[in-house]
């Protein structure tokens, strides 16, 4: 490979996403894997030390808040992130600490002061991954009779953020005195009930928990419709994102970064982190032979019903080595699909024509992320091509199973990374922040009060 010079200074962003038995549907079955692990906690915090020791940014855990249907083949229950974090965090000293809220079935005023504690915990390595939650199983969890559409979740999701903002704001940096010899702990004056009224919320506020370390946690984001590309635009900080070609990741940068640009923020403060599951072998046949063994362990009535959720398309009869046809797609509307990777699963049919069994191979690996098969000098240079080429700022990186796929990669690939000048050899800050390279902000009610005095 052709390596392009990077600019200087500019470092790769790594998470590590961590999901209950690895990213592989069937990755919990993979010898070595520890199955009966997955309520232990232990079992995580040793996972983030890891990733701390090898200097990732951060360890990111997904959310949603139902139980889904296909329990029954697959790792695919939830625990509620940041009570885990808050856990790791004890246990750890600089990883970041990235969990997944929505605000479909949130309440603003608990969300913050939920990741506020987490930030002050963890001494400012919070950040919040937000997403709307379209799910079907999830609107009966609280009390409504059906999904609210998806322009009504990213109308409330955008009013959320403002609220939570302003709350996180609502303590200026200065506002805690805590000052024995005059006897005053707090300037009231400098923390502001935000007042809020709007569409979806009321809110009075102060928040009742002062300003944390990092001024409010990282802003992520994790959704690739037109809605979500505007949203993660206007608020987020890092985005999680699933691309097959290295042409849609390019794409989708350029397309987030203009977009940033065009609402007066610094695009390099926004950070496009595709994820990719790794396939690791000493050789490209012993890496094939990997992900050969891992699929084999596929369920194809599991596999059959996630493409269903992802498509609103039920393939269930279709011979497994029948080609999957584009019509099949042709009349599905958007209430039935996951509309970011619908489009993606379209893409693979258009693009390969795969059978049906080749199509759930590509998607069971890492629903619908970038998989790369082959010895770890090539993960390295497919790593270095997508940031060097406009397409990454970084990855999350989705082992296929836990702990030997995270292991091969830590041990293997970074090295090479950092020897090639593209990942640090040691932290140089303490929080997410600072590992991620963006500014602390200042309150908004300190910016107001200094603009008129």
């Amino acid at each position: 490979m052709a390596h392009v010079e990077t600019s200087p200074g500019r470092q790769l962003v790594l998470n590590l996403f961590i999901y209950p038995g690895g990213h592989h549907e069937a990755g919990w079955r993979y010898p070595g894997a520890s199955p009966e692990r997955l309520l232990d906690i232990t079992y995580y915090q040793d996972l983030a030390r890891s990733a701390e020791a090898a200097k990732l940014d951060a360890v990111f855990f997904a959310d949603g808040p139902a139980q889904v249907d296909n329990i029954r083949f697959a790792a695919r229950f939830r625990i509620e992130p940041l009570t885990w974090l808050a856990a790791i965090a004890a246990a750890t000293t600089h990883i970041g600490l990235i969990g997944t809220a929505s605000t479909t079935y949130y309440e603003p005023y608990n969300l913050a002061r939920l990741y506020a504690s987490l930030d002050h915990l963890s001494g400012g390595r919070a950040g919040w991954n937000i997403v709307t939650t379209a799910v079907p199983q999830a609107s009966g969890n609280f009390g409504l009779a059906e999904t609210p559409s998806h322009a009504e979740r990213y109308a409330r999701a955008a009013e959320f953020v403002d609220v939570v903002t302003k709350l996180w704001d609502s303590w200026e940096d200065d506002a805690l005195i805590a000052d024995p010899i005059s006897g005053v702990f707090a300037d009231d004056a400098k923390i502001h009930p935000i007042e809020h009224v709007g569409r979806h919320f009321r809110v009075k506020g102060a928040l009742n928990t002062p300003r944390s370390p990092q001024g409010r946690p990282v802003y992520v984001q994790a959704g690739s419709s037109d809605d979500g590309r505007s949203f993660a635009a206007r608020y987020a900080e890092a985005i999680f994102t699933a691309h097959q070609t290295l042409g849609s990741a390019q794409a989708f940068y350029a397309d987030i970064k203009k977009q940033a640009q065009s609402l007066g923020r610094n695009p390099d403060h926004v950070k496009v982190l595709p994820g990719i599951s790794p396939y690791i072998g000493s050789t490209e046949a012993e890496a094939k032979r990997l992900y050969d063994e891992v699929n084999d362990l596929i369920q194809p009535a599991y596999s059959i019903t996630q493409l269903k959720q992802i498509t609103g398309v039920d393939f269930t009869g279709h011979p497994l080595d029948g080609v999957v046809s584009l019509d099949a797609f042709a009349d599905v509307g958007p209430a039935r699909t996951v509309a970011s990777r619908f489009q993606l699963v379209v893409d693979i049919v258009r693009r390969e024509q795969p059978t049906l069994r080749q199509l759930i191979d590509r998607l069971a690996g890492a629903r619908g992320h970038y998989v790369v098969v082959g010895t770890p000098e090539k993960i390295a240079d497919e790593i270095q091509l997508w940031f060097e080429s406009g397409a990454a700022d970084g990855f999350n990186v989705m082992p296929p199973w836990f702990r030997g796929g995270f292991d091969l990669f830590t041990s293997q690939v970074v090295p090479i990374l950092r020897k090639r000048g593209l990942f640090r050899s040691e932290y140089t800050g303490r929080t997410l922040r600072e590992h991620y390279g963006l500014p602390r902000p200042e309150s908004l009610y300190a910016s107001e009060a200094r603009a008129t005095a």
